[in-house]
């Protein structure tokens, strides 16, 4: 597949590198990678869906090729890096479109639901909980589980100057212990990106424990809700941590179909096929385990 790219205006001055692939006039949809990923990660996806859809894979402000801004604060608040993903569309002639969310890129996903509504046809969350719920999961579970969280909430200095010490064992590390099997290129490629980018990333992760936490915090206290059809997508760690995703997720989504896939963190490369089938057709319902 060969796609064309595009630096294209983001918010506040900041440029995104976007993959477009697909007819221009189809119906459209945005893809956000999570960490330590690209664009690149929604590769096999994209090149399925581009026979009948608008494909837009942008690089999130910080990774990849796009503009990685000094953090004032709000820099890479989730708001704003979901403004920056509707001007992106809005650029690109698109005002309307499905949007499909990783890890990082579903907490992006989930306030663009939020703030952007008119925007949105149909939310695909990947593996995550809402930020206000994963710190509550946390609360209760071994830090282990979640180290590099509690590691990129400190103050700036310390964890960057830690990570940028060893950026390729410490981005490595999760590539290969969430389950990823990446080609050789590929994974060279995320840690060279990733390698490029501490600060940013840092500053992407301290944004969760800090100006997201209490922008959704008072998003769930103000009952805020995602208005549009929602289907999450994750691993069975609900389980396995003693807690019930499905439940934890539909205060957000009354509209919600949840369902669990026995594929790792990175289940865009590792279960493309089913990824795709969730996107071309409402998923099952919530008490089907995809497998």
């Amino acid at each position: 597949m060969t796609s064309t790219t595009h630096r294209v205006p983001g918010v506040d001055g900041v440029e995104l590198h976007v993959a477009v692939d697909g007819p221009a006039d189809a119906p459209a949809v945005v893809l956000l990678h999570g960490f330590p990923q690209t664009h690149l990660m929604w590769r096999h996806v994209a090149a399925d869906l581009a026979a009948d859809h608008r494909v837009i894979r942008p690089d999130l402000r910080g990774y990849g090729a796009s503009d990685k801004p000094v953090d004032t604060g709000g820099t890479y608040a989730k708001r704003t890096m979901a403004a920056d993903v509707v001007a992106v569309a809005r650029h690109l002639g698109v005002e309307r479109f499905a949007l499909a969310g990783h890890d990082r890129g579903a907490l992006v996903a989930i306030r663009a639901g939020l703030d952007h509504p008119d925007a949105i046809s149909h939310l695909t969350i990947l593996d995550v909980l809402p930020v206000p719920e994963m710190w509550d999961v946390l609360h209760g579970v071994d830090a282990a589980v979640a180290f590099h969280l509690y590691l990129m909430a400190q103050p700036p200095g310390l964890p960057e100057a830690m990570i940028a010490g060893a950026p390729d064992a410490f981005f490595g590390f999760f590539l290969d212990a969430w389950g990823g099997s990446f080609p050789d290129d590929v994974r060279a490629e995320y840690l060279r990106a990733s390698r490029g980018a501490v600060p940013s990333i840092v500053a992407d992760y301290r944004a969760s424990a800090t100006v997201d936490l209490e922008l959704d915090r008072a998003s769930r206290a103000a009952g805020e809700q995602l208005a549009m059809p929602v289907t999450v997508v994750q691993q069975d760690w609900g389980a396995a941590l003693g807690f019930d995703a499905a439940a934890l997720w539909k205060p957000w989504a009354p509209d919600l179909t949840h369902r669990t896939l026995d594929a790792g963190h990175f289940m865009a490369e590792t279960a493309p096929e089913e990824i795709v089938a969730l996107l071309r057709r409402p998923a099952a319902p919530s008490s089907t385990r995809a497998r």
